[in-house]
């Protein structure tokens, strides 16, 4: 599970909202353009979806180990 955060954040550890692949994934499943988000709604993105991205990264912990 951290192992996933770590990857996907590569280069943009300290401001992950300014990652082109942590946008292209919220403009997937947001439907927001990823040039349009900014620090705070990335972390609004986070805040409201908490419990669906803790799902998500239980599951990319558990594939990575598959």
């Amino acid at each position: 599970m951290i192992g996933f955060l770590w990857q996907s954040s590569r280069g943009y550890r300290l401001r992950p909202w300014a990652s082109p692949y942590l946008r292209w994934r919220m403009e997937t499943y947001w439907g927001t353009h990823a040039e349009q988000i900014d620090f705070n709604q990335f972390w609004s993105f986070l805040w409201t979806h908490r419990w669906e991205m803790w799902r998500f990264l239980r599951w990319a912990g558990r594939m990575r180990h598959h």
